[in-house]
């Protein structure tokens, strides 16, 4: 990993950054904890969709649809193509609706949702994300992150998104984009960006703010 003194124009921006919109990321992080502490299951796996429909299309766009499905009764359909037409402006809505139906057949029993118990009954953000991926179709480690993010457990954590993967290859934290993560992988480059946010003292939930804003200029979830 080249040293950080090597880019200390680059780590200036980044903390001019910082220093304008932490007082925003700190509001989003502190929200996210209380949906987990003051929301109910329905609005945990409301987020678990938000992140099924993420890869390859816009975030304020899949928050859209997932309004869409909370307002027209479809989160607990078994109706693919009506949750299809629904999420109509989200890429891949066939696969996704699929996945929202299997994701409900594995949280819902009899129309009662159990996702906090699941997650709760995990020791880490790790372990938790180990088993969404494993269990939930259309999840892998970056939706995972993320949605553990969203719920208010991303301290230990890293969303390796397109944005923050060419953040890490400008600052030659990784020598390239990888065209795919596995576990190791992801967790190899996660570790060291979780090294970069200790060295330049953002916090490693805050950083990943701190970067999507320099690259969308954006704060959402």
């Amino acid at each position: 990993m080249t040293e950080i003194k090597n880019f200390s124009n680059e780590i200036i921006n980044l903390n001019n950054i910082y220093d304008k919109i932490k007082i925003r990321i700190t509001e989003r992080i502190d929200h996210f904890k209380n949906v987990w502490l003051n929301s109910n299951d329905e609005v945990i796996f409301a987020e678990l969709v938000f992140c099924i429909l993420t890869p390859q299309s816009k975030a304020r766009i899949c928050w859209k649809a997932v309004e869409r499905l909370i307002e027209k009764n479809l989160l607990l359909s078994s109706d693919q193509k009506k949750i299809s037409d629904t999420i109509n402006d989200v890429r891949f809505k066939n696969n996704k609706a699929k996945y929202i139906i299997s994701a409900r057949e594995l949280f819902y029993k009899n129309r009662i949702c159990n996702i906090k118990e699941i997650i709760n009954d995990f020791n880490d953000p790790i372990t938790a994300r180990d088993w969404l991926v494993n269990n939930v179709k259309g999840i892998a480690y970056k939706e995972a992150s993320h949605f553990l993010r969203n719920i208010g457990f991303g301290e230990k954590i890293a969303i390796l998104d397109r944005h923050i993967l060419r953040n890490l290859k400008v600052f030659e934290i990784i020598e390239s984009i990888p065209q795919y993560l596995s576990r190791e992988r992801y967790i190899e480059i996660e570790n060291k960006l979780l090294l970069f946010a200790h060295r330049i003292k953002i916090k490693p939930d805050h950083l990943d703010f701190v970067l999507w804003y320099k690259a969308t200029n954006d704060i959402f979830k």
